[in-house]
């Protein structure tokens, strides 16, 4: 009998370890949504019937949540890669999904988000930064019922959207963390280089004013030489490229390979950063914020000193920069969590909580 209730209790911890492992599985698992919000105002007056904001989401609604905000031409499930999420989401990692709820929107223009490539091409509303995290803020609040977050954590254009959020909603999270970004008008190379690109397609021919029939070959030649001057770091290359041979092979590679994406949708998305400064608004910001960056950022360079100054308007507010090696990728480097998930781990830990 001894024997016997022995076996009934393995084959009941049994039954338990397996339903708490199909629980993990569960909240790690993505799961994909969408919300439309009825007659969305853009900053410039114009209205979309019906906005269509997609999201995905990791771990359980009722733990703390957290926002992660892409960059340029990204979706919410690419930062689900090896790279990221898989430095960030797993057990035991800073962002664990069995303790955090993770929201990854796709913002409005981008991914299964109201884009101009579902219809309205070149007519549709004119968007910005301001108007992209108004739509993830609505979302978050809205329709997820969620009044304040543990952390907003962006990366590139999320990371400039961080910036926004901290200055603009100062109540609605306890940690900031925008990367890739400076808290200053959209200006210099950065801006030169996406105006070139946007000036690229727009004087093809075959962009037909936004009612090509097919995708404009400008679009992949620009997007490829956008890269190249302002992605990669300039170690990073040289490791990647070090004789002409190979240099021409990676550009090649890149010109010649397979390419997603549409014109219009990339013409929106690179200038909708047009008007992009947070700048005023610094001293507002209530959350504790590392602003991360790498030494090798070719669109948001440190020596022009523009963090070093804007950080001390920040009240808890500090900067980190990676150095660079031949190991980081110049403005891609923060998309390597591995470079920063501990100083984040810290942070989550240490930061005192502001909401309720």
């Amino acid at each position: 009998m001894f024997k016997s209730l022995n076996c009934n209790i393995l084959a009941g911890l049994a039954i338990a370890i397996g339903a708490n492992a199909a629980i993990a599985a569960d909240l790690s698992t993505p799961q994909e949504r969408d919300w439309v919000v009825s007659n969305f105002k853009f900053h410039t007056g114009e209205t979309l019937p019906a906005l269509h904001l997609h999201y995905t989401t990791l771990g359980d609604a009722k733990a703390e949540p957290v926002l992660i905000l892409h960059g340029t031409t990204g979706s919410g499930t690419a930062m689900l890669g090896a790279s990221f999420g898989g430095e960030l989401f797993g057990p035991g990692q800073p962002l664990d999904a069995n303790r955090y709820y993770i929201i990854l929107p796709d913002s409005v223009g981008t991914g299964k988000s109201s884009k101009p490539s579902d219809g309205l091409r070149a007519k549709f509303p004119q968007y910005n930064y301001d108007d992209m995290v108004e739509a993830q803020y609505r979302l978050v609040t809205e329709h997820l019922g969620i009044k304040h977050l543990r952390l907003v954590l962006g990366n590139s254009m999320g990371g400039m959207q961080t910036w926004i959020w901290a200055m603009r909603y100062p109540d609605a999270m306890d940690i900031a963390v925008p990367m890739a970004s400076l808290p200053t008008q959209m200006s210099g190379r950065n801006w030169m280089l996406r105006r070139m690109l946007a000036e690229s397609i727009r004087s093809d021919p075959e962009w037909m004013g936004g009612n090509y029939t097919k995708q404009p070959r400008s679009l992949q030649f620009a997007s490829v030489f956008f890269g190249a001057a302002s992605n990669g770091g300039n170690q990073g290359l040289f490791k990647t490229a070090p004789t002409r041979e190979k240099a021409d092979a990676l550009l090649d590679q890149r010109l010649n390979g397979p390419f997603a994406g549409d014109a219009n949708d990339h013409l929106y998305q690179w200038e909708s950063s047009r008007d992009y400064d947070p700048s005023t608004g610094l001293e507002r910001i209530k959350a504790t914020l590392l602003a991360i960056n790498s030494a090798d950022d070719e669109r948001n360079p440190p020596d022009l000193g523009v963090l070093d100054r804007e950080i001390n308007r920040v009240r808890n507010g500090k900067a980190m920069l990676i150095p660079g090696s031949p190991e980081t990728f110049g403005h891609g480097t923060t998309g390597n969590a591995k470079f920063w998930k501990n100083e984040l781990q810290n942070l989550m830990l240490s930061a005192p909580r502001l909401g309720n």
